[in-house]
């Protein structure tokens, strides 16, 4: 008696439930507010694009002209550095130790052209001056025995032997005073020409020698190339710095005053795009943080699209005409890197479409004033000519 009555009951709740059940899940689901409002565009017909703040000398990204360790590192991410300002620096012991050797060179070849240039000292010349005398006193004595020779009235009492004999030293001794005179003009005329040139020569290789190792440890400090903030710091003292380019830069650096906005702008619209049109800028989450936007310059070579949104009708194959804007508003939150929402100011589509239309149709004038759209003006010719 009870199974009678209580199946019937179960059956007519499990079919209240399906349907209570089923009409629920019909219901569309409430749609989730947004976090923040998204940007609107403040003109009719806009060009809307991505742009990655950056700074106004773009992102400089600094490595090491030599590889190395790194000694120190004398900034942290955020400083305010000078144009010259070392940033951080490389190991120097290796240079510092040949800068020592070539300097020591450098002094010698120094010393060498300055003996040089000091001839003749005068403690050399008295030596010569008395060699001299004594070559003239010994000529003086061999001419005084020649002439004893010669002044003999009896040819034998002295050999011809000794006649030739005293007759060939004073020969001997005329030379000896010429080599001693020679000496003594050479000590004083000081150092040959040519002999300076070799030591100036000398000097020079060797300061250019000192002055190569002396850019070299230059090099191994990498300074700010301009006035700008630090953006990044990707090296600590003690690691290891390679030379060249990287995917990951050693430092970041940039001049964030004003700010830039690089805008990839598509293709299919860069042609709707002109120098100085206006535009604006809005931060992404905060639609009220938004600024003009000063036209600087167009990058001419449309290139590749990198920054990628997430958005659905993103091409990866898509390619962007990149422009440059400079921020004109300076209190606004914003970093390096962001993304934000721009507008830029556009011709309509339709306007230019039918332009265009017009164009293809040679309907180039406009109508007149009587209201008949030009047709008197376009009317064909008969065919005859009007015969």
């Amino acid at each position: 008696m009870i199974t009678r009555y209580v199946l019937p009951v179960l059956s007519g709740a499990g079919l209240l439930f399906a349907i209570l059940f089923t009409v629920r899940a019909s219901q569309p689901s409430p749609v989730a507010s947004p976090v923040a409002d998204p940007a609107r565009a403040p003109f009719e017909h806009v060009v809307a694009g991505s742009g990655l703040v950056e700074a106004a000398s773009e992102n400089v990204a600094l490595g090491a002209p030599l590889s190395g360790l790194v000694k120190a590192v004398h900034v942290t991410v955020g400083d305010l550095v000078s144009q010259g300002q070392v940033l951080f620096e490389l190991d120097d012991r290796a240079l510092r130790a040949e800068l020592g050797t070539r300097s020591a060179a450098l002094a010698a070849a120094r010393a060498e052209l300055q003996r040089l240039q000091s001839l003749p000292r005068p403690e050399d010349v008295p030596p010569l001056q008395a060699r001299l005398a004594e070559a003239e006193a010994g000529l003086a004595d061999a001419r005084a025995a020649l002439a004893v020779s010669t002044s003999l009235q009896d040819p034998r009492a002295l050999s011809q032997d000794e006649r030739d004999r005293r007759r060939f030293a004073v020969t001997s001794a005329e030379a000896r005073v010429a080599q001693a005179a020679a000496d003594l003009a050479l000590l004083r005329a000081g150092a040959w020409a040519p002999d300076l040139a070799v030591a100036q020569a000398a000097v020079d290789s060797a300061q250019a020698q000192v002055h190569a190792t002396e850019v070299e440890l230059d090099r191994l400090a990498v300074r700010a190339p301009q006035d700008g903030r630090v953006l990044q710091v990707k090296v600590r003292a003690g690691e290891y710095a390679p030379a060249g380019a990287l995917a990951a830069p050693l430092m970041l650096f940039g001049s964030n005053e004003p700010l830039h906005v690089r805008v990839d702008i598509d293709e299919n619209d860069a042609w709707r795009v002109h120098a100085g049109a206006p535009a604006t800028a809005s931060a992404r989450g905060n639609a009220n943080h938004s600024t003009p936007l000063e036209f600087v310059r167009f990058e001419p070579y449309v290139v590749p699209k990198r920054s990628l949104t997430g958005e659905s009708t993103e091409r990866v194959d898509t390619r962007v005409l990149q422009v440059v804007y400079r921020i004109v508003r300076a209190d606004l939150p914003l970093y390096v890197g962001q993304q934000m929402d721009v507008f830029i100011e556009a011709e309509p589509l339709a306007a230019v479409g039918a332009a265009g239309a017009a164009e293809a149709t040679g309907e180039t004038d406009p109508p007149d004033a009587a209201g008949d759209g030009g047709g008197a003006a376009h009317e064909p010719a008969p065919a005859d000519g009007g015969r």
